[in-house]
């Protein structure tokens, strides 16, 4: 009897699922999920944007800048009046007798002829302008 014991005591031992292993496999798990929830934060920009100026000092802001656009075909427009490339120099004196600190920007098109922005530029450069921008848009 004592024999037939035994073999009862060992096939119990077979047969039980050691679950020590998967409780060690799931408390990492816990444990991992754990730590790197605390790192994860959003991070984001606080925008405050300045409040709209009104209308008049747009105004007195647009009259101060001459515009000098050069257009796709080789057009050359200062406030949007078609010119002579030779008359930008006049107007650009004439600015800056009435404006000696307004700058100048030249708005090229991207398909614009290089040699005509450039033009437009040392015009406006000869013309007396010490702050000339470049302002390339998008052709439509």
């Amino acid at each position: 009897m004592g024999l037939r014991h035994r073999r009862q005591h060992v096939e119990h031992d077979e047969e039980a699922i050691d679950l020590a292993p998967m409780l060690d496999f799931v408390l990492n798990l816990l444990i991992f999920f754990i730590i790197t929830a605390v790192f994860v934060k959003e991070v984001g920009l606080s925008l405050n944007t300045p409040p709209p100026a009104p209308p008049k000092q747009k105004e007195e802001e647009d009259n101060s800048t001459l515009f000098i656009a050069v257009h796709k075909n080789g057009d050359i427009s200062i406030d949007q009046r078609l010119v002579d490339p030779a008359a930008i120099r006049a107007n650009v004196e004439r600015f800056r007798g009435e404006k000696p600190e307004g700058p100048v920007i030249v708005i090229a098109n991207t398909k614009a002829p290089t040699g005509v922005v450039v033009k437009a530029m040392d015009q406006a450069r000869a013309g007396g302008a010490m702050n000339v921008m470049l302002q390339p848009t998008a052709s439509k």
